[in-house]
């Protein structure tokens, strides 16, 4: 075995392993294994994740920030180090730029909210690209209808890539925030978010990145972007539904107003003023989810535990596999060739809806995501409704490939392709 086949060797999953982790990857649909194939859209739970949450809710739980009793001071603790555990995922400089909400849905509304109400005025932009998820399309045409600001879009090429060239030429002087994914969740391109941040810094703009589909294929340094705000959802990587989390730079929370007013956002309270809390709990009005915070950080001590040299490692072979599996079958179009690809194949098949494909691989046991993905500019772009979406995770392997392309010849056979 050469030098790097050692080293490959030695970052390999053990999927197998990792397949026992996650309990419902053991049950049987329609009597087929279960073959997982969505994980884009939310991601399954390894029995760690599920452990945590439910010691915390049988032995931990009362509510945060407000007793003096040591249940709810143990509970704070753990809401409190599940964030310090969140900042060290992102290696964010301090605690108080993490921000825990709903999901990325909410982060993306708290910046428009927050951010694009008190800094934008009628006339200036936010540049975003043509394959967003409506999460970072709708808000900002919300805040335009409000107060008609310029939403500009950056198209993409045939490949599914950023057109950086013209990305660059649309910046001007009346751009005042860039809003970008970092991984498109319909064609799986990993945007270079690093020259767009570079970009951003030459004029003066801040930049939000959509970082839902990036965190659980690799690792993210928010420093060494030098991105403003960064925001991912928790149920992707691995953790509860109903938490998400927003990383904001200190100093722009700070300058920021708070977007929902109740509980815990405040320091005191007359009829006459507010005195606001500090970062980060200025943002987390009323009861947070606490327990889905603790159960993400275990989710993060699960996805570090693998570490993500391996999970890379592993996630690109698969997908390199993948493809060309599937490129073998008469009459199925990949949908985007980008030349850095993550976790995710968009596909059409001979004309068959979508909807069709997903039921009779459903039969024999292979969930698919079928449908426009929350990303129907970019199905306008390549001339489709809709497609079928394979995505793909560390407890994925070549099986659940095999198993995908069967099916899909199952598909063939019944349409006659």
């Amino acid at each position: 075995m050469s030098a790097r086949q050692a080293v490959t060797a030695s970052r390999s999953l053990d999927v197998a392993r990792i397949r026992a982790d996650f309990p419902i990857l053991s049950r049987r649909v329609h009597g087929k294994r279960l073959v997982f194939l969505d994980s884009a859209a939310s991601a399954q739970k390894p029995q760690a994740v599920i452990d945590t949450e439910r010691h915390f809710y049988e032995a931990e739980y009362a509510n945060v920030h407000r007793g003096v009793y040591w249940l709810s001071q143990r509970a704070t603790d753990a809401y409190e180090a599940a964030r310090e555990k969140v900042r060290g995922l992102l290696n964010a400089r301090e605690t108080r730029e993490i921000v825990f909400v709903r999901g990325a849905t909410e982060a993306i509304n708290l910046v428009a909210q927050s951010y694009g109400r008190t800094f934008l005025s009628a006339g200036d932009e936010v540049l975003i690209t043509h394959m967003e998820h409506h999460a970072n399309i709708v808000p900002w045409q919300m805040l335009r209808d409000e107060k008609g600001i310029v939403l500009k879009v950056a198209p993409i090429d045939d490949a599914g890539e950023l057109d950086l060239d013209a990305f660059a030429r649309l910046i001007g002087p009346r751009t005042k925030l860039i809003a970008v994914t970092h991984v498109a969740n319909a064609l799986g391109t990993v945007l270079p978010v690093e020259a767009v941040t570079r970009l951003a810094k030459m004029y003066g703009i801040p930049v939000l990145i959509d970082g839902c589909q990036a965190v659980p294929h690799q690792a993210v340094d928010v420093q060494a972007l030098d991105c403003d705000f960064y925001v991912f959802s928790g149920h992707k990587l691995y953790g509860p539904t109903g938490i998400g989390v927003l990383y904001g730079k200190a100093a722009l929370l700070a300058a920021m107003p708070p977007w929902q007013g109740g509980g815990d956002m405040i320091r005191a309270v007359t009829f006459e003023k507010t005195e606001y809390n500090e970062l980060p709990w200025k943002f987390e009005a009323g009861t947070p989810h606490f327990a889905g915070a603790v159960g993400l950080g275990a989710a993060i001590a699960y996805v570090q535990s693998i570490g993500y040299d391996a999970i890379a490692t592993h996630e690109s072979e698969l997908l390199a596999y993948a493809i060309r599996e599937l490129s073998k079958i008469n009459s199925l179009r990949i949908i985007g060739q980008p030349r850095r690809r993550s976790g995710v194949v968009s596909f059409d098949l001979g004309g068959v809806h979508p909807h069709d494909i997903g039921t009779i691989l459903d039969h024999d046991g292979i969930c698919v995501r079928a449908g426009h993905h929350c990303a129907q500019p970019t199905m306008d772009r390549f001339g489709v409704a809709a497609t079928v979406r394979a995505s793909f995770a560390i407890y994925n392997d070549r099986d659940d490939v095999d198993a995908l392309v069967a099916g899909l010849s199952t598909v063939r056979e019944v349409f006659r392709l």
